[in-house]
């Protein structure tokens, strides 16, 4: 799959289709791989912390997972495919490594939820394999967090979904994928939570025309308040700042961007 740059971070814009087949290939080779989603939380984090850009530059596939990342894309000249988020991602994503005979391993979110995410996957998807789950709420260095990572070096699933919200889960990765049985790291936020109906769906009419981060910012204003109302901004300042740049570079008659192969 190609990948471009938006404000500097590397994305890779495809289809469903698409995404679930690169998964599955990345499952399935021997050396370690990684997963991250890219949303408008997630690129102005990047642009703060050095560590996480570089994250993203090394990462196998950054799927787009905000409406955002797809409007600002578009009005920098890129025509890319619409987002992809784990909740509608997924199943189908799940579904086609359980196809390829590939195993899971869910660590993340409260207590529980998890293990209730595991059990409808395993009731929706036939010959799904889930070889355990934990919680979020561990120790992130120490004994306990090696306590967590023996338990899934026991099984060593092909695939290690980390849902431990950004940027908390591309740091505990970082700092010890060198030390996990598992060939795929893939960042999956608060997927387990959708997955096990603990955080209702947003209306599809909502995410059809781009306003899921409206309903989740109704759901938890508090907490979603500066990521939504300032990031959002923040984003789209920068957004329009590199248009205009571009349309300098390129002339009076032209706003065009060049797709960057990385």
């Amino acid at each position: 799959m190609e990948n471009i740059e938006l404000l500097g971070i590397k994305i890779t814009p495809g289809t469903q289709e698409e995404i679930c087949r690169e998964i599955a290939c990345l499952a399935g080779q021997k050396r370690q791989s990684f997963i991250i989603d890219a949303n408008v939380h997630g690129v102005n984090l990047a642009r703060q912390l050095a560590w996480l850009a570089e994250f993203y530059h090394r990462a196998d596939l950054v799927y787009v997972d905000g409406a955002g990342v797809v409007l600002g894309a578009r009005l920098l000249g890129y025509h890319i495919p619409p987002r992809q988020t784990m909740a509608d991602l997924g199943w189908p994503a799940v579904a086609h490594l359980a196809d390829k005979g590939h195993s899971l391993y869910l660590l993340g979110n409260p207590q529980g939820v998890a293990a209730q995410a595991a059990e409808k996957l395993e009731a929706a998807i036939p010959g799904v394999k889930i070889l355990g789950t934990h919680h979020g709420f561990f120790q992130k260095t120490g004994p306990e967090n090696d306590a967590v990572i023996a338990r899934i070096n026991r099984l060593r699933p092909d695939v290690l979904m980390v849902g431990l919200g950004m940027p908390l889960e591309q740091r505990w990765i970082l700092d010890n994928y060198a030390r996990v049985d598992a060939r795929l790291f893939w960042t999956v936020g608060a997927a387990f939570q959708y997955w096990a109906g603990v955080i209702p769906r947003c209306p599809r009419w909502m995410a059809e025309h781009g306003l899921e981060w409206l309903f989740r910012l109704l759901l938890e204003p508090r907490r979603m308040a500066k990521r939504y109302l300032w990031g959002n901004a923040a984003f789209l300042i920068k957004v329009l700042q590199e248009r205009r740049r571009l349309a300098w570079a390129a002339g009076p008659h032209a706003v065009k961007t060049v797709v960057k192969k990385l």
